[in-house]
């Protein structure tokens, strides 16, 4: 095991106690004005699950007025409000937060031993700046939503009448909750490991986070000046970035994916960190190249700050820039590369047990691959100019999003979930569910590759009528992907009320959030443990019947 425990400890442990942190104080006060990380990080997940369901139902929305030619269920302007609401609260409200803010609240400082983050009372902050950011995204949809696209794009975000201001200085004060979580995790990395835990003996998992609050430290400020700079010239009416005020929105463009590209790694190395904890565990061996994996999200961070420049390759920017950024855009896929390839030669002639959270790991690898290799079409410029604001990067960004960042955050709920709940979820329903989000994710998007390959652009409200076949097609498909994370919802939070009691180590994992009890006691351990070898030794364990879960061998 991870820590150095009697025998008597690790029973006491795995039979836990009635005292944790779900019942150390009750009350509403007790939960709006905690400072235990767990506790920030329910409230996180409740937040990004409540604002999932609203994205979802901006996407079913949008996917049902597309059945047909023109009118269908809305009017055009309705469908661009639904489709920047839809992108606004699904990246900024969602992908961004959700596995770092919720899952990584709850279990980076159990895998590290410690009692909580580096800084509770900023954690706490965090988390408030979270609920007043979507806040101003919600009185933006009251007052005349508005209808740019997530991306805010100048001229037009300077000139609608939209609510334009609101929706900005949300996402500006959204980006201090980042900002603010990701200074959190490096702290609480580099000063609360516990004895004996060297940085090659650390969690992938946070490894993982670490590499993305790198990102969201030296990105996000960027995004703020840009958003706020934004405002300013709404308001004030200085030109920065209209063309009629004497500004270059081609400037805006350069700053925005400054931050953006580098945010689609904000959402996806964390899922790489969720991938890397659960092959392992449900493989029985230690992960395949682990030093190689835990660097490659180092370098996959790095390099996210210099490939901003091919979504510009349409802007007129010179051929030697972009030749560039097109040379470091397929260099970023190595670190990628090598992720994928130990989790499959992990897996290769190991004892795999095909429990929920695997099958999303398949999901994940399936769906993730794909987006991940159209990313590369996109990445020469003879070819994204075909395809530049077609329905191909829809599909392509939703093959990494959903089929990437989300699938893994689902995956690492169903894994984590007998830690953070206490109980043991639907086994079936979980496994249902998995079947329906890799059959609806495919039947949604992979027509959408078709459309935009034959000239689809994005966003149109009307379209000719021969592509009205594939887009029914896609619309029938993000009906089955909504079917799927409905019996996701069901699996989850029937099991708070039938479910069995969750042991401490219900999948034989090796991290030291598997010694404690589950639910977690309030202050996760008793003493500080002691990281004495090898933390990922899975042939240390052995099957308990009596407790359903995993104890030490010489337990």
């Amino acid at each position: 095991m991870a820590a150095s425990t009697t025998t008597a400890d690790a029973l006491t442990q795995q039979i836990g106690g009635d005292d944790n942190y779900l019942t150390h104080e009750r009350g509403i006060a007790s939960w709006l004005f905690t400072l235990d990380h767990k506790r920030i990080g329910v409230m996180y997940l409740v937040g990004v699950l409540v604002s999932f369901l609203l994205g979802g139902f901006f996407a079913l929305a949008v996917r049902t007025e597309l059945l047909t030619p023109g009118h269908t269920v809305m009017s055009a302007d309705t469908y661009n409000k639904m489709f920047t609401l839809h992108g606004a609260v699904m990246v900024f409200l969602v992908v961004i937060p959700g596995i770092p803010a919720a899952l990584g609240n709850i279990i980076l400082p159990l895998q590290l031993g410690a009692k909580d983050v580096a800084f509770p009372r900023l954690n706490l902050m965090s988390f408030y700046l979270y609920c007043i950011g979507a806040l101003f995204l919600i009185i933006s949809m009251g007052i005349s939503a508005v209808d740019t696209g997530w991306t805010f794009y100048t001229p037009y975000s300077t000139t609608t009448q939209t609510a334009v201001v609101p929706a900005t200085f949300g996402a500006f004060i959204l980006g201090f909750s980042s900002i603010f979580t990701g200074l959190n995790f490096i702290v609480t990395v580099h000063k609360l490991r516990p004895p004996g835990m060297t940085w090659f003996r650390m969690p992938l998992f946070p490894w993982a986070l670490y590499a993305t609050a790198v990102i969201q430290l030296l990105a996000t400020p960027v995004l703020g000046i840009t958003l706020l700079m934004l405002i300013v010239e709404r308001v004030v009416g200085i030109g920065i970035f209209d063309p009629a005020l004497g500004g270059d929105p081609v400037l805006f463009q350069h700053f925005f994916w400054f931050y953006s590209h580098p945010a689609v790694y904000i959402m996806i190395v964390p899922a790489f960190g969720v991938i890397s904890e659960i092959v392992p565990t449900f493989s029985r061996k230690r992960l395949f190249g682990a030093k190689f994996v835990a660097l490659s999200s180092v370098a996959i961070a790095l390099l996210s700050f210099l490939v901003w420049g091919h979504h510009l390759f349409t802007s007129g920017q010179s051929v030697l820039a972009s030749t560039i950024f097109s040379a470091i855009s397929f260099l970023i896929a190595i670190p990628t590369a090598i992720k994928i390839f130990n989790w499959l030669t992990t897996m290769y002639n190991s004892k795999i047990h095909l429990d929920t959270p695997l099958l999303y790991v398949f999901v994940f690898l399936w769906v993730f691959v794909i987006g991940g290799l159209t990313g590369m079409f996109l990445a020469m410029m003879s070819v994204d100019l075909h395809l530049h604001d077609t329905y191909f990067v829809v599909a392509h960004f939703h093959y990494v999003m959903m089929g990437g960042a989300v699938t893994a955050f689902v995956g690492g709920l169903y894994y984590w979930w007998p830690k953070i709940s206490g109980r043991m979820y639907d086994e079936k329903l979980g496994k249902i569910s998995a079947v329906l989000v890799f059959l609806g994710l495919n039947i949604t998007f992979l027509p959408q590759f078709l459309l935009g390959s034959r000239g689809m652009p994005r966003r149109y409200y009307n379209y000719l009528p021969e592509f009205q076949g594939l887009h029914q097609l896609s619309t029938l498909g993000s009906f089955i992907l909504g079917l799927g994370f409905v019996v996701v919802a069901v699996a989850l939070f029937k099991s708070l009320k039938s479910g069995a009691k969750a042991p401490a180590n219900p999948w034989g994992g090796g991290s030291l959030e598997w010694t404690c009890a589950s639910p977690p006691p309030y202050y996760n351990f008793k003493e500080a443990p002691v990281v004495d070898g090898d933390p990922f030794e899975y042939d240390k364990l052995t099957y308990d019947e009596k407790i359903g879960g995993y104890v030490p061998k010489s337990a």
